[in-house]
């Protein structure tokens, strides 16, 4: 992957976390914990659907994600 590539997807990344976090009323950084630590949503979901997840709205984004972590039992709300 190219170093633009990666500023991307690190950006969609930050994007994603933080828009979850606002969402559930959550710091980041917890976000963050529970998408790398309790789980490997990040690694495994978050940035590997980079390429579909980026083109929809946020309100999809965040839904899809917490659809996720739901299915790997983390609750958020």
């Amino acid at each position: 992957m190219e170093t633009g590539q990666i500023n991307k997807v690190l950006e969609y990344t930050i994007f994603c976390i933080e828009n979850v976090a606002k969402r559930v009323n959550k710091n980041p950084a917890e976000v963050y914990s529970l998408m790398t630590e309790r789980t490997d949503i990040l690694r495994s979901y978050v940035i590997p659907s980079y390429e579909v997840l980026h083109t929809q709205d946020r309100e999809y984004i965040v839904d899809d994600i917490l659809s996720v972590m739901a299915k790997k039992g983390v609750v958020l709300q």
